[in-house]
């Protein structure tokens, strides 16, 4: 047997479980072990447990004497981890366990992903589950699985075994944060049919390249370009003077990333002078404009061919007011919370088939009646044009709660524990606390976790003495409960 890396190390109970983790291959869709290994857990302590086909997996400890009439607590995370190696390095993750090591406070993995995201969720709950001298409420262990490609297990799991509407969601990165709220989501595709015939004049390429880019949810209020809305921009003022066909248009590669590059083909008998006369009179403002955010912007034309035959005139009018009209970035701020963006959506990917284009959004509010809202006036748009629109991955928004029980008592305890007051925030971006919010009515919940660095590479590091202050706080705020 390997010898035990983490041994030792306080807390204890905690290391000794998220050393048995990392020795099992847990990536995301390669969950069964590491969901058995939980299973065996439970039954080797007495415990209720339920485990779906999905690899989800429910333990449930009962509550220690005189604390039955409590209300049970939640204790929640992922069981999938990001699988990454070093370059160059040979391993097989879906074969090999971690290589641990200790550096001072930190705990890494040798050439690969650490798990701590969220491998330390469960480790901790299952030292928790096991100490015998904790005094608790009911306790309700829920581990989901491919969080990091989806939120999948989230979706699918059953939480009608759950009697808890407390949470205590451990999958943040950065100590001394709770996140209180965040983000639902839709990836709404917007599918615009398309005729085609001949058309005469040249072939060009008009492109925006050179984008900041970044996630279309925490960095959407960062006042970036985004690509794809630069080429409608372009193609709309450039029809005010030039006569065009669309043959395609292209763009982005996630719909939940803002896209960098994009492109629109096109047939015109205009000239390749006229059309970067044109284009680099419309293109000069929108340089300044994003000089600061986007400074390595290029916009221009070329000649291209294409096989492909341009769009009909009226099917290329309707692309264009598709494209332009759909609402694009921000659309509404928090009256909560100072600086969150509420509502707002992403064109992230364009695709051109033989008869449609696709432009696919990211659509995210922390208020569901909202992103319905945005949906319904999408869809105006798009069938107003003879399209249609498929709507696929949909989440809801946890919304701030100003009464939460769970976050007056955490903050407190963060208080006495660390001297000083707690970081309170939210984000616009999906977590699992939306999609179970979405689930277990009146859920009260908050998201915390020690100090992690570069998650999701072979760099990414797990502070020791934060793990240990988070665990501590993580005991009290059970010891005590919260009380509605």
């Amino acid at each position: 047997m390997a010898k035990s890396v983490l041994a030792g190390i306080e807390p204890a109970r905690v290391m000794y479980y998220f050393e048995e983790l990392s020795s099992i291959p847990h990536g995301s869709r390669d969950t069964k072990r590491i969901s058995d290994y939980c299973v065996s857990y439970a039954k080797e302590h007495g415990f209720e447990y339920y485990q779906d086909k999905d690899n989800n997996i429910i333990i449930i400890k009962e509550a220690s004497k005189g604390r039955e009439q409590e209300e049970p607590i939640i204790m929640q995370g992922h069981l999938d981890m990001v699988c990454e190696v070093e370059p160059g390095v040979n391993k097989d993750m879906s074969v090999e366990g971690l290589e641990l090591f200790v550096e001072g406070d930190l705990v890494g993995a040798r050439h690969t992903t650490l798990g701590g995201d969220d491998g330390i969720a469960v480790a901790m709950a299952l030292a928790i589950m096991d100490d015998d001298n904790l005094s608790h409420p009911r306790l309700e262990a829920v581990f989901t699985v491919d969080e990091e490609i989806g939120m999948l297990g989230a979706v699918s799991i059953d939480v009608s075994l759950l009697k808890g509407h407390i949470m205590l969601n451990i999958d943040s990165e950065e100590e001394g944060i709770f996140t209180v709220s965040c983000a639902g989501g839709v990836v709404a595709e917007c599918i615009v049919p398309v005729s085609r015939e001949e058309s005469a004049g040249n072939t060009f390429e008009i492109y925006a390249k050179g984008l900041t880019g970044g996630h279309s949810g925490i960095e959407i209020n960062k006042g970036r370009a985004t690509a794809n809305k630069t080429v409608a921009t372009i193609l709309k003022q450039l029809g005010d003077y030039i006569d065009y066909r669309i043959i395609s248009i292209e763009g982005g590669l996630k719909d939940n990333a803002i896209p960098v590059s994009s492109k629109a083909v096109v047939v015109t008998e205009a000239s390749i002078e006229c059309l970067k006369n044109k284009i680099n009179e419309i293109a000069k403002p929108i340089i300044e404009e994003y000089k600061e955010t986007d400074p390595m912007m290029e916009i221009g034309v070329c000649e291209t061919e294409s096989t492909i035959l341009p769009a009909d005139s009226q099917s290329s009018q309707n692309v264009l007011d598709v494209f332009y009209n759909l609402p694009e970035g921000i659309q509404k701020m928090s009256a909560n919370v100072d600086g969150l963006v509420q509502t707002s959506l992403n064109m992230g990917i364009l695709t051109t088939a033989e008869d449609y284009v696709s432009l696919k959004y990211c659509v995210r509010s922390s208020v569901d009646k909202e992103k319905e809202e945005l949906i319904e006036k999408m869809n105006e748009i798009v069938t107003a044009k003879g399209g249609h629109m498929e709507l696929t991955g949909d989440y809801s928004g946890w919304e701030y709660r100003p009464d939460s029980p769970l976050r007056d008592t955490m903050a407190s305890i963060f208080r006495e524990q660390y001297g000083e007051d707690v970081r309170i925030e939210a984000v616009h971006a999906g977590v699992e606390c939306g999609v179970l919010a979405g689930k277990i009515k009146n859920l009260d919940c908050v998201s915390y976790g020690p100090n992690l660095s570069e998650i999701h590479t072979y760099r990414e590091r797990m502070s020791i003495s934060s793990v240990a202050r988070v665990y501590k706080m993580t005991r009290t705020i059970i010891e005590k409960g919260i009380k509605a």
